[in-house]
């Protein structure tokens, strides 16, 4: 769950980086003569229009609408008391009230006079979304080159890796001896106060006995696996309490094979959905030993 306030800090992600990856939009746009993208996005679906707007919600389905030659449009039910803070942390500035998402798109391409559209990754639209487009001819615009990762999208995430390794090695030695859940609580608290926006913590025993409280476990030989959301940038980190080294080698190992060997478990972390299973320029590569992990997030080339 999405928690704490959601800022635009100019410095580390620049407008500028917003406006070529909208240039790439409207080249593509310009290419199959269409007037405008549509971008579905919600609490779990948001990569893609955060990408391009830097948009995040913390809850609600929306609608991004990029015409060729004007600004973004988003159609969203949230109240317009929260609208302000949208255009603090966005490009966007046309917000429209959007209780009945598709009503207020009719309405949108009438007074644009559009009859065809773009739809990102159009074979991924909700299919209650999909079903009510009605009259206008919708065409599928792969995102593939669209949302490609550039400098920018590579420099955020960096960032949100290199606190989440930083954290998770301080904090790894304090769980031995632990009850496995006071371990993730104190893990949760650590991360929510460096300024996780989303978090997942899993742990995994390797080792342990059964503590007096019912299902918990006092720890000893364990991995904790962290994905963390920073400024809606996406990383996964896994680290083991013992036998590291061995499983650094691996994983190196692994990284150094490419994405195609079975030496671990990747998953695509720039795609529309955190954690798809498949290949991509960012990504988490896992590996196992003897019941422990080690993981980080990637490129095709080295650790992030």
């Amino acid at each position: 769950m999405k928690r704490g306030l959601i800022e635009w800090d100019r410095t580390q992600l620049p407008p500028a980086v917003l406006d070529s990856r909208l240039a790439r939009v409207r080249a593509a746009l310009a290419a199959q003569n269409l007037p405008a993208l549509l971008v579905y996005t919600d609490v779990w679906r948001s990569n893609q229009a955060r990408f391009l707007t830097n948009f995040m919600p913390y809850w609600n389905r929306s609608l991004v609408v990029i015409p060729v030659d004007s600004p973004p449009v988003l159609l969203c039910a949230l109240s317009p008391r929260v609208y302000p803070w949208i255009k603090s942390v966005t490009i966007l500035e046309n917000i429209r009230p959007a209780s009945k998402l598709m009503q207020t798109l009719d309405q949108l391409c009438a007074e644009r006079q559009w009859r065809r559209l773009g739809v990102l990754d159009l074979p991924m639209l909700p299919i209650e979304i999909h079903s009510r487009l009605g009259e206008i001819e919708i065409v599928d615009v792969p995102s593939e080159t669209i949302c490609e990762p550039d400098d920018g999208e590579f420099s955020m995430r960096r960032r949100a890796v290199s606190r989440a390794r930083q954290i998770l090695e301080e904090q790894l030695p304090r769980g031995a001896g632990s009850l496995d859940h006071h371990f993730v609580g104190h893990l949760e608290r650590e991360f929510r106060r460096a300024g996780a926006e989303d978090l997942v913590i899993r742990l995994s025993s390797a080792g342990g006995s059964p503590a007096p409280a019912k299902g918990a476990r006092l720890l000893d030989r364990y991995s904790v696996a962290i994905a963390l959301e920073y400024c809606g940038h996406w990383v996964k980190v896994t680290r083991p309490s013992a036998d590291a080294e061995a499983l650094r080698s691996r994983f190196d190992a692994a990284l150094a094979a490419g994405l195609s060997s079975d030496g671990g478990h990747i998953e695509n972390l720039a795609g529309p959905y955190p954690y798809e299973a498949g290949t991509g320029s960012i990504f988490a590569l896992h590996v196992e030993h003897q019941g422990l992990y080690f993981g980080d997030t990637c490129t095709g080339t080295g650790a992030l």
